[in-house]
This record gives C-alpha cells, sequence and structure tokens, in this order.
C-alpha cells in the first residue's frame, strides 16, 4: 500500500471496458470475453453467462480506494457504453462513489469504442484546467496509453497504473511512476474455479441419452452370457465419454511471463537493486529494505511482491536468501547482498 499523502489531489481515469474485459478473462481464461461476447449480448441473463459475469464483477471500490490513498479525489471518471447490460450492472456501484459516467458510442457492434482517445484528451485538459492535480492514476491495460502517461510526468505530475495481471502491456507499466495490478490491491481475490459438472446442453444430453441407450442394447444381449461384466463395462465407458474436457488453466502472471520467468526476473531486479545500492550504503552494505523496494519500483513500476505470492517485501526478501541477507532490529529492516 503506498503512503498516504495528505496533501495530495488525485485524478482517476478508468477505462471501464478494458479493466471489465481483462478481468473477465483473468478470471475465466484466456480470450473468455471475446468467446463469451455474442452470448452476452444476446442473453445476459442466461444462468450460465449471468454467472459467469458475477464471478468475475469488478470491485471498483477497491480502485477508487487505493486511489484516495494518494491524496484528496478531485475527480474520477469512468469511460464506456452504459448501454451494454454488461457495464449498466455497475452503474449503481459508479453513481455510489461519484464517479462521473462518461458515455461512449461504439460505431460498430465491436468495434473499438474510442475510449483511449477520449480519455486522454480529458486528462491533459484536466491538468491545464486545474493546475493543482498532483497525481493521475490511469486504470486500463493498453499500451495505446503510455504517451499520456508519458506527458502527464512531463508536466510534473505521479502518474499511478493500475492493470489486470495478464492483459497489460509492459511498456504502459514502465511508463508510470507507480504501477499496482489490481490482482494485489487490497479486498480483491481471484474467485475460486468452480466445481467441474457435467454439460447440460443440448448436444451433451442428447449425446449422453444416445450413449446411454448404445449401452443397454449392449448389456442386454450380453446379460445371458455373463451377468457381471455387463453393468461395469457400459458404465465405466459412458462415464469417460460423457465426462466433459476441462479448459486448461491459461492464467498467466504479468505481461503474459510465466510464474517461474516472473520469479527469476524479480530475482535479478533485487541483486541489481542491490548492487547499485552497495556504493551508496555504509561500509558494510547494508541498505534499509524500504530504500530497496522503492528501488526495485523505480527500476521496474509494475514489480509487486504480493502478485508473486507473498504478504510483505520482507517475507520476498527472505525467500532470496540465498541472494540476501537481511537483519531485523526492531522495527528497522536492513539488506544486502549475501557475499
Amino acid at each position: 500500500m503506498p503512503e498516504t499523502h495528505d496533501d495530495g489531489r488525485v485524478a482517476v481515469y478508468l477505462d471501464f471496458d478494458n479493466i471489465v474485459m481483462s478481468w473477465y478473462d483473468r478470471v475465466h481464461g484466456r480470450n473468455s470475453y471475446s468467446r463469451d461476447r455474442a452470448r452476452i449480448a444476446e442473453n445476459p441473463q442466461d444462468p450460465e453467462i449471468a454467472d459467469r459475469l458475477s464471478r468475475a464483477m469488478v470491485d471498483v471500490g477497491a480502485v477508487i480506494d487505493y486511489s484516495a490513498s494518494y491524496g484528496t479525489l478531485v475527480l474520477t471518471r469512468a469511460y464506456a457504453d452504459w448501454s451494454s447490460p454488461v457495464n449498466a450492472i455497475y452503474r449503481q456501484q459508479l453513481v455510489a462513489r461519484a464517479v462521473d459516467l462518461v458515455q461512449l458510442f461504439p460505431a460498430a457492434a465491436y468495434a473499438k469504442n474510442g475510449a483511449d482517445i477520449r480519455l486522454a484528451v480529458d486528462a491533459v485538459e484536466d491538468m491545464f484546467r486545474l493546475p493543482d492535480l498532483t497525481h493521475v492514476v490511469i486504470v486500463a491495460g493498453d499500451s495505446d496509453y503510455v504517451p499520456l502517461a508519458q506527458r502527464c510526468r512531463r508536466l510534473g505530475r505521479y502518474v499511478v497504473g493500475v492493470g489486470v495481471a495478464g492483459s497489460t502491456a509492459k511498456s504502459l507499466a514502465a511508463a508510470c511512476d507507480e504501477f499496482e495490478p489490481y490482482d494485489s490491491l487490497p479486498g480483491v481475490q481471484l474467485p475460486a474455479k468452480p466445481a467441474a459438472k457435467a454439460k447440460t446442453d443440448d448436444r451433451g444430453e442428447s449425446a449422453d441419452k444416445a450413449e446411454g441407450a448404445k449401452d443397454a442394447t449392449k448389456a442386454a444381449g450380453a446379460e445371458a452370457k455373463d451377468d457381471a461384466e455387463p453393468k461395469a463395462k457400459p458404465r465405466t465407458r459412458r462415464a469417460s465419454k460423457s465426462k466433459p474436457a476441462e479448459e486448461p488453466e491459461t492464467f498467466l502472471a504479468f505481461d503474459e511471463t510465466p510464474p517461474e520467468d516472473l520469479h527469476a526476473a524479480a530475482s535479478r531486479l533485487l541483486e541489481r537493486a542491490l548492487r547499485v545500492g552497495q556504493g551508496k550504503g555504509d561500509d558494510a552494505g547494508w541498505l534499509h529494505s524500504s530504500a530497496v523496494k522503492q528501488h526495485i519500483r523505480r527500476m521496474d513500476p509494475s514489480f509487486s511482491e504480493k502478485a508473486l505470492g507473498y504478504r510483505s517485501f520482507s517475507d520476498f526478501l527472505k525467500s532470496r536468501e540465498d541472494l540476501a541477507e537481511l537483519e531485523e532490529t526492531g522495527h528497522e529492516r536492513l539488506v544486502r547482498l549475501k557475499a
């Protein structure tokens, strides 16, 4: 969690379609929203679709509360086509948090909605209209926002990015002063995978019925020859055929990097930060862990120990005992590169 800035004045801009689609893919697997888009548009009240949408609900409050930790929220805008059923279910939640809903009308059914252009124009205008803005929070994952982040920084604003792990461009994270994965925000948890259940669609039911009838015929013909065998064989084969094929898990870490590569990259960042800090620390090479983390975040704003599975930066350091030596005295935590 970032340090609270009592005198900060914060503007928050949400590319809402981007965050909703990215989180849907994060929960249900890569490209899930593209596969379900037609069914969602046709009948969002369908029990299966409604359940998938419910499990992939975005916690807008978590984003706003995180943004408020930087200072007073001067304005909060969310850009989307609010006539879409997927976005409409959030309207009450957003209005309750005093979010300004900006309506976008897509030119075609599956066309790009132009949120990036409208959001960028409004953000630049706000920075000149409100010169006291100190922080800009961009909630998106599209690399199209890189020029906006760079311009905000050139105009002296502290830029914070928030995006879904696995769907955020690495270039956008690097363009921000600080980047926080939506997955690691306080209160946000990836829903547990539902228990596997047999298919109930028409094709699945007809297939099961046909298979059952076929097995019953075989069992009746073989009953006179062998009483024990016919009951076991059809039941076993039917179970194996009717069992639905589970869609492989495709939850990816940041920038679609496999977890083992992500951990290796974090270790390299830690080693580099410790080596750089050695020349600036005391003779023994000890550095404050908070300064080391700050340096790592400067090198890679997308770094997050929570995304790696650790509760705190200290836990992350302890897991790298072959690389870093940690010394805790009271509330002070010192770290140095292991010889």
